[in-house]
């Protein structure tokens, strides 16, 4: 079984910490309102609340053995739970559950999610860098190159997919980069990546002596689950890292 590297995100994070600020403000809510509330019908709004807590939980195990990522497998769950929390407090109370939709929509206003910044790395390439590795060569023979954007809900769910495949396949045959087309949107017309369109972020090419060779999802994705494993068998990563070794 492959190892995951583990990266818990920092709670600090706006974006964790008023998910998790409001999360809990529910316990307050119905502690402070229990004894308005103290009548045979709460019976069924805490039988209900136990039934939400846990299919909340079934679902989290059933999830973290699927998920590849931690980062999916907490943007997954926030969701869960924000639906859970949404549909419980439409029994308690339709005026607690809109504060909660109002809350979480302000959340996804002003904050988002935050991009993996754990172990691995890969170098960060600006148009005119890449413009260079495409025209002149590098001193790797293969560049697999990440075209993503900062701001994608997308690109931060995968966002360790490319530090983790750098960990394991990087050597000096085959080099890592990443080109943020939030930053540099003109860089996605040269190489036919339709910013507009769903499933096109984040796009893998794969140059082999400064030429496309290879690219995931191509330009029209039904499907683009992207994971380690998928990255690695479409580019041959394992192939590349033999080749490598055997001195090829």
């Amino acid at each position: 079984m492959e190892a995951r590297i583990l990266y818990v995100p920092v709670v600090s994070e706006p974006y964790y910490l008023f998910h998790l600020l409001t999360f809990f403000s529910y316990f307050s809510i119905r502690l402070a309102t229990y004894s308005h509330l103290n009548s045979p019908d709460t019976f069924f709004t805490d039988h209900s609340e136990l039934q939400a807590f846990l299919a909340f939980v079934t679902l989290g195990v059933v999830k973290v053995v699927k998920e590849e990522t931690w980062d999916g497998f907490v943007a997954d769950m926030l969701l869960f739970a924000k639906l859970f929390l949404v549909g419980i407090s439409l029994v308690v109370d339709i005026h607690l559950a809109l504060w909660f939709m109002m809350t979480f929509l302000v959340i996804y206003l002003f904050t988002q999610q935050p991009a993996y910044m754990g172990l691995g790395s890969a170098t960060q390439l600006t148009p005119l860098q890449l413009e260079t590795l495409l025209t002149e060569g590098g001193t790797s023979r293969f560049w697999l190159v990440e075209f993503r954007s900062s701001i994608s809900s997308s690109c931060i769910r995968t966002s360790r997919v490319l530090p983790e495949l750098y960990i394991t396949f990087s050597n000096k045959n085959i080099s890592f980069g990443v080109v943020d087309l939030g930053l540099f949107p003109n860089v996605a017309a040269r190489f036919g990546i339709s910013l507009g369109v769903p499933g096109q972020l984040p796009t893998y090419i794969l140059f082999e002596n400064a030429e496309e060779v290879s690219r995931f999802p191509d330009m029209h994705p039904k499907s683009s689950n992207i994971t380690k494993k998928r990255l690695c068998q479409h580019f041959e990563l394992d192939k590349h890292l033999l080749d490598y070794i055997g001195g090829k």
